[in-house]
């Protein structure tokens, strides 16, 4: 007899965003994963999460992923800057107390990984929360795109570096324009 708990089920859709597609998914009515392809590794996060955490994947239609999607298309064309959806932040403490730091970032501004540091009184883990923010598996609604370097300068960000900088001109101005070269990857 098999006692062994049986993996939960996430339901995952993917969208078609002005950045490329992303990959979401909902795990008992909250969504626990929003990520942007990149064709050098797919989906192969998304696939690791799941093992991480014992999550079995399914395509398949869901309530929230269409509130997700209706959402996100309404950030990019502007209507909407604070999302209102449930999620689940599916990590360690330690990063999951970093990810609340960043849903304190408002819409627009940035703040630097030595101004999280500050936050939570730990002034030596600018290198661990800099770890934390890249292993942030709910891109923009967790919006790790809005931390920068202490100088100004864009750091490193999973969906790319041109991803991050569309997305923070995005919230400072009006509509972007995407110029051609954002489809020459």
């Amino acid at each position: 007899m098999d006692i062994s708990p049986k993996p939960r089920v996430v339901i995952s859709k993917v969208f078609d965003t002005p950045l490329g597609d992303m990959l979401a998914a909902v795990s008992e009515d909250t969504l626990c994963y929003l990520e942007f392809s990149n064709a050098d590794r797919e989906f192969s996060a998304f696939e690791d999460f799941c093992k991480k955490w014992d999550l079995k994947p399914e395509n398949g239609a869901h309530e929230l992923l269409n509130k997700t999607r209706i959402q996100l298309e309404a950030y990019f064309l502007k209507k909407l800057q604070q999302f209102e959806l449930p999620v689940i932040l599916m990590g360690s403490p330690f990063q999951t107390m970093v990810w609340n730091q960043l849903i304190q970032i408002p819409y627009g501004e940035t703040c630097s990984y030595e101004e999280i540091s500050l936050r939570l009184n730990n002034p030596l883990a600018i290198r661990a929360i800099a770890h934390a923010n890249g292993q942030n598996p709910i891109a923009i609604i967790v919006p790790c795109h809005r931390v920068i370097g202490k100088d100004g300068s864009l750091t490193g960000y999973a969906g790319g570096l041109w991803r991050k900088k569309f997305l923070l001109e995005h919230e400072r101005t009006g509509p972007v324009q995407m110029e051609l070269d954002f489809y020459i990857r």
